[in-house]
């Protein structure tokens, strides 16, 4: 039981901090772009701005697939 709550609270802190980058709160500062762009296109996408996005935070690119 203990170790399932351990594991809960991982996954729970993995996704609250943008999936491995996005280190300045929400940000996108231009290493996390970068960051973002490098994940993205490891997975054979491009990431975009999302539609009436805000470029200033990372959570309105979205990354899609080509």
């Amino acid at each position: 039981m203990r170790t399932l709550a351990i594991a809960c609270a991982l996954m729970l802190t993995a996704c609250s901090s943008g999936a491995g980058y996005g280190r300045s709160g929400g940000l996108a500062t231009y290493d996390d772009l970068r960051a973002a762009q490098a994940a993205c296109e490891a997975r054979g996408g491009a990431l975009r701005l999302k539609r009436n996005g805000d470029a200033k935070y990372l959570d309105d690119y979205a990354c899609e697939t080509k």
